[in-house]
């Protein structure tokens, strides 16, 4: 589904990605792991169009995407939950999601589809009316998730879904994130500095280390590799 090939990436002076091959197959939750600026969210920003790379290429669904911008990567499928959530803090819940179809002309569908996340996340339900603004961490969290969902992805980048939120609400995040994937066979594509919790829901895993992918393999694989247990989930 989707293929990067040869990439390259420059911050003025600063090699920041370093001929970074992978791939990820339909249906399939891929992850990213490594430690803060190894290059995790540069890809994700690379796949969106947001940062343009100086080599290599960026295919979905066989076709090239490098040089395409970020509305045209969105059409086709391709969506990015960043980092911090960045939801609409001056708007209400049900506005925030209507923002997610602002690209698409199926009213009838995009209704349904408003019903299908307030079935996902019935908390988002509860609080329709209430600004974004005032929801808590793990509520903001599930409405940037629901607004990507009304984007109808095809490919859903999540970029550290798990950062600041509880241990319990994260729990219910990545089983969220599970479902989508078996229920609706949705690929995703997961950036998480908690390895553990990254490796037991992906299918297949890449670490990343100051710009290059040293190691590769499923989740369960690198689950119990030494050196990502030492690495990455703090043990001897």
């Amino acid at each position: 589904m989707l293929k990067i090939r040869d990439l390259d990436v420059f911050y003025g002076g600063i090699h920041a990605l370093k001929r970074i091959n992978f791939e990820i197959n339909e249906g399939q939750i891929v992850t990213l792991i490594g430690s803060n600026g190894a290059g995790k969210t540069t890809i994700l920003k690379v796949i969106s169009g947001i940062v343009k790379q100086k080599n290599g290429q960026v295919f979905f669904q066989e076709e090239d995407i490098s040089k395409l911008p970020s509305e045209k990567i969105v059409e086709l499928g391709v969506i990015h939950v960043p980092e911090g959530r960045k939801i609409f803090t001056a708007l209400n819940v049900e506005e925030n999601l209507l923002m997610g179809a602002y690209l698409r002309k199926d009213k009838k569908e995009i209704q349904e589809d408003l019903e299908n996340v307030y079935e996902l996340f019935p908390r988002l339900k509860e609080r329709r009316t209430q600004m974004g603004g005032t929801l808590s961490g793990g509520e903001q969290q599930m409405l940037a998730i629901g607004r990507a969902m009304m984007s109808k992805p095809k490919l859903l980048m999540l970029d550290e879904p798990s950062m600041g939120l509880a241990p319990i609400i994260v729990q219910e995040i990545y089983e969220t994130i599970k479902k989508l994937n078996e229920e609706r066979n949705l690929t995703v594509l997961l950036v998480e500095q908690n390895a553990n919790l990254a490796l037991q829901a992906a299918h297949y895993a890449y670490v990343i280390e100051t710009g290059e992918i040293v190691l590769e393999g499923s989740g369960k694989e690198l689950l119990g590799d030494d050196r990502v247990r030492k690495a990455y989930l703090g043990e001897e």
